[in-house]
């Protein structure tokens, strides 16, 4: 569970709960607004995760080490660049994934305006909650709950029916994948195809390409020292 940018240490404490309720231990907070987040007291019986919990300075980080990464996201006014799932499919969509050591994270943004279009790159897929549309947005706790709650629920992909197409093979971890993009996006600037203007567009598009393409943790080392030998002929005198 990864909370970006949280301006509630309330809410914080509420999405622990959450957690706690539904048997998730492993939480970690972006930049939060507020210092002091680990004490909340509305983290009821769940002090303890909040003591654990990781904290970073960016959503790169929390999720260097995770295979696949849903963001959570309303799309009422935004195109997305990536599949989007119902709530019900998540948990069969999450558990094909956790294959051997493989992790996932489950991502939400600040209360006031939600996930950027920047923070979404780094996600493989989003999950939309089904809300009335004249009230499209959740508060954070909540919206946390809903979510666990789905996927405590509906752990059996056996229950959910027909299930979406997407491969099941283990995926490269988010770390890997932004290693890869960086360079090339190097390789991209060295080459003159990246003007100055568009470099953060095209580094989101690039992010979002690779997370699409699933490549596997050998694949994306290959191309790693392709790209590194390119961009090494580039600026080759």
């Amino acid at each position: 569970m990864v909370l970006v940018h949280p301006r509630n240490p309330l809410n914080i404490g509420a999405a622990a709960r959450a957690m706690a309720n539904f048997g998730f231990t492993k939480l970690s907070v972006v930049a939060p607004f507020e210092p002091h987040w680990r004490e909340a007291r509305s983290a009821v019986g769940a002090s303890g995760l909040l003591q654990s919990a990781k904290s970073t300075e960016c959503l790169a980080e929390a999720v260097s080490n995770c295979a696949f990464v849903v963001g959570t996201a309303a799309l009422a006014r935004r195109k997305p660049g990536q599949t989007v799932l119902r709530l019900p499919q998540l948990a069969p969509v999450v558990a094909g994934k956790l294959e051997g050591d493989s992790r996932a994270a489950l991502v939400f943004g600040p209360e006031k305006h939600g996930l950027t279009r920047d923070d979404l790159s780094y996600c493989h897929v989003l999950v939309e909650i089904p809300t009335e549309p004249h009230q499209p947005s959740m508060n954070l706790g909540q919206a946390v709950a809903v979510c666990l709650y789905e996927l405590a629920r509906s752990g059996d992909a056996s229950n959910t029916g027909a299930q979406p197409s997407l491969d099941s093979a283990p995926d490269a971890a988010s770390g890997s994948l932004d290693l890869l993009a960086g360079v090339i996006e190097e390789t991209m600037i060295a080459s003159g195809y990246s003007p100055a203007a568009m470099r953060a567009a095209n580094a989101q598009d690039l992010r979002l390409m690779l997370r699409r393409l699933s490549i596997d943790e050998s694949d994306a080392h290959r191309a790693l020292r392709l790209f590194r030998r390119i961009l090494w002929r580039i600026r080759r005198p």
